[in-house]
């Protein structure tokens, strides 16, 4: 059956002029995030990266135990004279480690808790931390744990810089 046939059932009735769009309806004006009312639930991209947040700091809390107890204990074999190798170790570099941890364990903390009312300046800092924590997890790449942290980093970069990210950092506040 052709478009001109009359026993055409999806064609234009016999006697009426044809109208575009092959009687179907317009589909309804998309809902813009911007548009309307706020977003009040957080997109799941968006909530997948304060999560993989949360899972740093816990993967960070074990450094920071792991790094205070090789300081502590290089220190005390240092003194002991029980490891004659570890009298020139600088134990002062663990504790810079573990202070970088710390450091980078309270900067997740913040970014994760400010994701329900944090504005675009977040979503910066949160790239920034991501794409750091990225480039970092090079280093102990030969360890499980800076594979996590590559592979994080850049889930959490991403979702945060998606579309969703731009979306609800970007979302008016009243």
């Amino acid at each position: 059956m052709s478009y001109g046939d009359p026993n055409n059932p999806y064609g234009n009735p016999q006697g009426q002029p044809q109208q575009p769009g092959y009687g179907y309806p317009a589909a309804p004006p998309v809902q813009q995030p911007y548009g309307g009312a706020p977003m009040t639930v957080m997109p799941g991209k968006v909530n997948a990266a304060r999560v993989m947040l949360w899972v740093i700091v816990a993967l960070q809390v074990i450094g920071v135990g792991l790094f205070t107890f090789s300081a502590v204990a290089v220190n005390k074999a240092k003194h002991d004279n029980s490891v004659p190798g570890l009298a020139d170790y600088p134990v002062g570099v663990l504790w810079a480690i573990v202070v970088l941890a710390l450091a980078w364990l309270v900067w997740a903390v913040v970014l994760a808790t400010k994701f329900s009312s944090g504005g675009n300046n977040l979503r910066v800092t949160t790239l920034v931390f991501g794409i750091l924590t990225a480039v970092l997890g090079v280093y102990p790449f030969l360890v499980v744990v800076g594979i996590f942290h590559i592979v994080m980093g850049i889930l959490i970069a991403c979702f945060v810089g998606g579309a969703d990210g731009k979306a609800w950092f970007g979302r008016p506040r009243y």
